[in-house]
């Protein structure tokens, strides 16, 4: 039984490691059509959604045939709850983390974020699920401080941006918070496919509305412009949601949140070696943080965190 416990928390954390890693890297491509195509935050967001939700859906029906795609709209509790973690969790991760990027930049967008952590851990604390623990305490602690150092590198001025890009910042993380949580009892009755693809396209399809996906001029985009779009449809959000949300059935919500520090992680390391950002001695001690925290949650938590 703990030998299959441990397989089952390992398989857990390769998929939210994985998810983490996807979703930092494709933050750094969708900085690089922001920067060289000028492409629409809001445009961008409906895109990516519906592509990569229709996708979703697909892949359950193929992988299963004799299943319905439509199980989670059969009564009216379980289609509300869905909506729900359609727009106030997927579609709100989506946009308020592009939005508080395109007002100021990603290191605040994303450190702001990794508030989510924080917030998810009070929300236990409030509603009585558990304590304070030190084990908590560390595993934050190690969060928030490599997190920060990695952003900033030690120097707070980087965080000098428009005060609508900590707004958007802020809102960014207790979306994260709430798409955690509010996944579990989804996961508790449908598969992550249905789950995940379904929000998607709902978000999309509601983004859709102010952002129409067909209104774009294609014949300025060149090769890698397009491999760029479609990397961040496969990778940056079909895979990185898709997974992200599966761990959460081998995974506690505070060590799912708290892995998700790969984000940023991932984001700095392609950031360096892509766009060549000088990467100094705090960001260093930032990323040994993280994988210290990574390091911990593994050997040392259990399963209820």
């Amino acid at each position: 039984m703990n030998q299959q416990h441990n397989k089952n928390r390992a398989f857990g954390f390769m998929l939210v490691i994985l998810g983490a890693s996807f979703w930092g890297i494709g933050g750094t491509v969708a900085q690089k059509l922001f920067q060289q195509e000028h492409i629409e935050v809001g445009w961008l967001v409906s895109s990516r959604l519906l592509v990569a939700g229709i996708l979703l859906i697909a892949i359950y029906k193929i992988t299963h045939r004799h299943q319905s795609i439509f199980v989670m709209w059969r009564t009216k509790q379980d289609a509300l709850r869905q909506i729900l973690f359609s727009l106030l969790g997927m579609l709100a991760v989506q946009y308020t983390y592009m939005m508080s990027i395109a007002i100021g930049n990603s290191a605040v967008a994303t450190l702001l974020q990794y508030l989510a952590p924080l917030f998810i851990i009070s929300y236990y604390i409030i509603k009585k699920y558990s304590k304070l623990t030190k084990q908590d305490g560390i595993a934050v602690s190690l969060t928030l401080i490599g997190t920060t150092l990695l952003l900033t590198n030690g120097s707070f001025s980087t965080l000098s941006v428009p005060f609508m890009s900590v707004f958007w910042g802020v809102l960014s993380g207790l979306a994260v918070a709430f798409y955690t949580l509010y996944a579990v009892p989804l996961l508790q009755q449908f598969h992550s496919l249905l789950v995940v693809g379904w929000a998607m396209l709902i978000g999309g399809v509601t983004m859709s509305i102010f952002y129409q996906p067909w209104h774009i001029e294609l014949s300025t985009w060149t090769l890698a412009t397009t491999a760029y779009f479609f990397f961040i449809i496969i990778f940056g959000t079909m895979l990185a949601f898709w997974f992200y949300i599966a761990s959460l059935h081998y995974l506690s919500p505070k060590e799912t949140s708290l892995l998700g520090s790969l984000e940023p992680l991932m984001a700095v390391i392609t950031s360096v070696l892509w766009l060549q950002i000088p990467f100094g001695g705090f960001q260093m001690i930032g990323t040994l943080l993280i994988l210290c925290m990574i390091l911990y949650l593994t050997v040392f938590q259990k399963k209820n965190l």
